[in-house]
C-alpha cells in the first residue's frame, strides 16, 4: 500500500449520496484519497480552488445542473476525469467526445479499470 501523501488524490462529484460513498470506498480501495464528495457544480469549483488532484469522476447529472463546467476547469488544470452517466457518451456536450464515460449502474471491474486508465493519463508533472 502506498503512503497516503503518495497515494492519487481524485474528487468525487457526485449528488446521490449512496453512489458517492460506494465510488468513495472502491476509490479507497485502489488506494486513492478522496477529494469530497461535491454534489453540485459551484461545491466541486470551490473544492478545487487550491488543491492538486489526480483525477475526477464527474456524475453528468447534478439535479438541475451538469457537470462541464467542472470538467473544462480540470482541462484547464491537465486533470484527467471520467464521466459517471446512465446516457453514455449521447449526453455528453460535443466538446467533450471521446471523454471516458463510465456507465451506471456501476459495475466494480469497469470502475477500477476505469480509475486506472484515467490515472495513467496524468500528465507528468
Amino acid at each position: 500500500m502506498r503512503h497516503p501523501v503518495e497515494a492519487p488524490r481524485v474528487l468525487i462529484v457526485e449528488d446521490e449520496p449512496l453512489i458517492a460513498m460506494l465510488v468513495q470506498e472502491w476509490l479507497e480501495e485502489l488506494d486513492c484519497t478522496v477529494v469530497g464528495p461535491a454534489a453540485s457544480v459551484s461545491g466541486a469549483l470551490q473544492l478545487i480552488a487550491g488543491t492538486e488532484l489526480d483525477g475526477a469522476i464527474l456524475d453528468v447529472s447534478l439535479g438541475k445542473d451538469e457537470s462541464f463546467p467542472i470538467a473544462d476547469e480540470l482541462r484547464k488544470r491537465r486533470v484527467p476525469f471520467v464521466f459517471a452517466t446512465g446516457y453514455g457518451g449521447d449526453g455528453l456536450e460535443p466538446r467533450f467526445a471521446g471523454a471516458q464515460v463510465l456507465a451506471k449502474p456501476f459495475e466494480h471491474k469497469h470502475f477500477c479499470e476505469a480509475v486506472r486508465s484515467m490515472l495513467a493519463a496524468k500528465p507528468a508533472s
